[in-house]
């Protein structure tokens, strides 16, 4: 049965922090008088914390553990909960207590009272982290991110976002996308707002990120621009790219060309192998555009996929 708010919340080696966590969601949901559902996506503990999940979840019909069979990472643990929730709206948050449950009412309010909002973006304005190795970098990933996608947002990395069920609806996460679900969200047509939220230090149990996640977010990030500027049109970016190979490629053979006709020896010149292997590059990088293009349409096409979204029109305004 649908129900008003679902809570996702990956886990992997929290098992110190998931009887807080639960009673922390249950001491922030219950006096609010919605119903609700607490769903914690097991993502291949070995600490136990399936069989803590499990034994919690016998005493509270609202809580709904899922154990994956291996560690897949956070992308995929969200989108299994996802895939579950049957709320009318979806809150996100981290299973290590850094952000704070209590918020949660707080962000579906808003989302209740304000129409013109579809997300709302957590922002750890006063963030507790102790080791400068997480804050810079993640000081840069949100500025460089920000500039690349377009979507100015503080704060990227927390964990705490609410959602309307439509528009998680419409996205997919996989790999290391959960860093960049408000770009995912804004190509799928939300209204994105980011409000300050709590953030508590780090009591129990260890981080899971290092500084090498700074260099895989530059990797995603290449996809994500990839993806959000050129998903409906991949011959805009291959044909692009290959033209400006093939124009001076091919001026460039024309002009040995002409100096071949006029008796000249153009055999070693080296101008010679950087002219054919612009030509060659530049067809190829529009051959893989023009195949783009065909695949695009097959995944739209093939599966009835949507090109767009729609929203409700506003409410006509009555003259007094």
């Amino acid at each position: 049965m649908p129900i008003d708010v679902s809570v996702v919340v990956p886990v992997y080696q929290e098992r110190d922090n998931l009887a807080e966590l639960v009673a922390r969601v249950q001491q922030a949901l219950q006096p609010t008088g919605w119903s609700f559902e607490l769903i914690c996506v097991d993502d291949g503990s070995t600490d136990g914390s399936p069989a803590l999940l499990a034994e919690l979840a016998a005493q509270r019909p609202w809580l709904r553990p899922v154990a994956l069979a291996r560690n897949y990472g956070q992308s995929t643990a969200l989108q299994a909960g996802f895939e579950r929730a049957r709320g009318r709206y979806i809150v996100t948050l981290d299973g290590d207590l850094q952000n704070d449950p209590a918020d949660i009412p707080a962000l579906i309010e808003r989302l209740q009272q304000d129409p013109d909002v579809d997300m709302i973006s957590g922002w750890r304005r006063q963030r507790q982290d102790k080791a400068l190795s997480r804050k810079w970098p993640s000081m840069l990933a949100n500025r460089l991110i920000s500039w690349a996608t377009r979507v100015k947002l503080h704060d990227y990395g927390c964990a705490l976002k609410a959602y309307r069920r439509e528009i998680i609806e419409r996205i997919h996460l996989y790999g290391e996308l959960h860093r960049f679900i408000p770009s995912l969200a804004k190509e799928a047509g939300a209204r994105i707002v980011e409000v300050p939220v709590r953030h508590h230090p780090r009591t129990r149990g260890q981080s899971k990120y290092g500084l090498d996640r700074t260099f895989r977010v530059i990797l995603d990030l290449v996809l994500i621009v990839f993806f959000l500027r050129y998903r409906q049109r991949p011959l805009h970016a291959f044909g692009g790219l290959g033209l400006w190979l093939l124009v001076p490629g091919s001026l460039i053979l024309s002009y040995l060309a002409a100096l071949k006709l006029l008796g000249q020896d153009i055999g070693g010149r080296p101008l010679l192998m950087v002219g054919v292997m612009m030509v060659l590059m530049g067809v190829q990088l529009i051959v893989a555009g023009l195949t783009g293009e065909l695949l695009i349409r097959i995944y739209h096409e093939g599966a009835a996929r949507p090109q767009y979204h729609t929203r409700a029109l506003p409410a006509p305004r009555r003259e007094a």
